[in-house]
């Protein structure tokens, strides 16, 4: 059962949360790349959705997604590398999505800050 709720911003808590807890963040992979969306927010802006928990990663593996697989990027790679491209790309990271495809749309910088402050 999902622990994410219709609480966009409580998802996208429990997301910081459960990362630094755990040092993991999941995606959706295939040997054809990353599940990447069109924004509900920007108009010609992408977004790679992450959760903070592979079995809520695992769920959306279903229907246009059935091909996907869960995989785990390690937190310090993902804040130093992947952050940083998906800045200079203008790419947004989609947090905790749940079933309904609903999460909030995140900066990769503003995410860096979240995921590196000590008091979050």
């Amino acid at each position: 059962m999902s622990q994410l709720t219709d609480d966009l911003q409580q998802n996208y808590r429990t997301f910081v949360e459960g990362i630094k807890a755990t040092g993991k963040i999941w995606g959706l992979s295939s040997p054809e790349g990353w599940v990447v969306c069109d924004s509900e927010e920007y108009e010609e802006t992408d977004v790679i959705p992450f959760w903070s928990d592979e079995a809520e990663a695992k769920a959306h593996c279903s229907d246009e997604w059935a091909d996907k697989e869960t995989v785990s990027i390690e937190l310090e790679a993902f804040v130093a590398e992947w952050l940083k491209d998906m800045d200079a790309d203008s790419i947004l990271i989609g947090t905790n999505w749940n079933s309904e495809l609903a999460g909030l749309e995140i900066e990769p910088l503003e995410l860096a800050k979240a995921l590196l402050d000590e008091n979050a």
